[in-house]
């Protein structure tokens, strides 16, 4: 397969093709044993990255035929509709969380979150998961000590901020798509998420 040198393509398929300021993320099937399962939790997902920034990203619900897709600065769609994130509070939310839960320190950041949020949803799906929170029915997604890679996170993570989302990394004031080890939400869970005494994340700074 060729590829235009001045233009990256790394994606979970066929790996790194080669390194450039404006990249292709690509993920074929995001749930792949859930395809093969003929669970629907599946979908397939792009990102283009332009100098270190998520520039632009389509998830395709391929089994419900919904296309989700956006833009920097020019807002989240579903199809051609606009969508937005929810604005429930942390005790009426519903979010996932991916961790790595044999590792007590992920297990207790976990039952914090199980405690303070109405209830966690997992789908084992990046992609179905960043839709659902980018159009309003989920609330946020927390990931620490992930298994994914940059083309698993780096669509879903622009659909929500589009949408009117927070996308931040752990105990920074910004996104890299590169550190997996973020919080994706509303902004009011966001906030109560880490901001105050209580905050279960600290403080964003």
């Amino acid at each position: 397969m060729n590829f235009d040198d001045s233009i990256g393509f790394r994606g979970e398929e066929f790996g790194v093709e080669n390194h450039a300021d404006i990249t292709w993320l690509v993920d074929p099937i995001d749930g792949t044993s859930h395809f093969v399962r003929g669970i629907p939790f599946c979908t397939t997902m792009i990102a283009l990255v332009e100098n270190g920034t998520v520039v632009m990203s389509v998830i395709n619900d391929f089994v419900r035929e919904e296309t989700y897709w956006a833009i920097r600065g020019k807002g989240a769609f579903k199809d051609g509709e606009r969508i937005f994130v929810s604005n429930r509070p942390l005790s009426q939310a519903v979010l996932s969380f991916e961790t790595r839960l044999e590792n007590p320190e992920n297990i207790e950041s976990f039952i914090k979150v199980r405690k303070a949020a109405g209830g966690i949803l997992s789908t084992i799906n990046c992609g179905f998961e960043f839709t659902m929170i980018a159009s309003g029915k989920l609330d946020a997604r927390i990931t620490q000590d992930p298994y994914g890679h940059d083309w698993d996170y780096a669509p879903g993570t622009l659909l929500v901020e589009e949408a009117g989302g927070i996308v931040k990394n752990h105990g920074s004031n910004n996104y890299d798509f590169t550190n997996h080890n973020y919080i994706a939400a509303n902004p009011l869970v966001f906030k109560e998420l880490t901001q105050g005494d209580n905050a279960i994340f600290g403080s964003n700074t």
